[in-house]
């Protein structure tokens, strides 16, 4: 990735409107403190992480969620650097949380698990020097918010 041979590409379903359709998160990433898990922004301790995103789509969904208005944005990530955590921790600082990411945000009624898909991966392959493009496609409890 510090050469820019492989990139990652990502979908994810954020809590709440985004205000800024597109910008980059650059914010460093360390370890929490007592934890062996969880990460955190953290300006002095944290290891560079930077995080370009473009909003997709705003909406809400208060059918399926009567007792609250959801409102999401799905977002398409592209990271610069690969921090354990890093678009869970980033989404988390900006405060708008995956939807379902537990650890950095709350759980939802509408899916089981944190909203989060790795779609893309380019790279060039380390013998042929081909560019190689390898897709995903969207999980079915994700289609949900499309």
């Amino acid at each position: 990735m510090k050469n820019n041979d492989f990139k990652k590409e990502y979908i994810a379903i954020l809590d709440g409107i985004l205000s800024e359709k597109s910008g980059t998160i650059s914010a460093p990433i360390a370890r929490k403190d007592n934890s062996i898990i969880e990460r955190c922004v953290d300006f002095i301790n944290g290891e560079k992480a930077i995080t370009h995103y473009d909003v997709l789509k705003n909406s809400s969904m208060s059918q399926y969620t009567p007792n609250n208005d959801l409102s999401f944005s799905i977002v398409h990530f592209v990271l610069e650097t690969g921090r354990t955590h890093q678009i869970r921790v980033h989404s988390a600082y900006i405060n708008h949380p995956i939807i379902g990411d537990t650890l950095y945000g709350n759980s939802s009624e509408l899916i089981d698990r944190q909203a989060l898909h790795a779609y893309k991966i380019t790279f060039i392959h380390p013998i042929t020097k081909e560019n190689i493009i390898l897709e995903a496609n969207l999980p079915t409890d994700m289609r949900v918010f499309f």
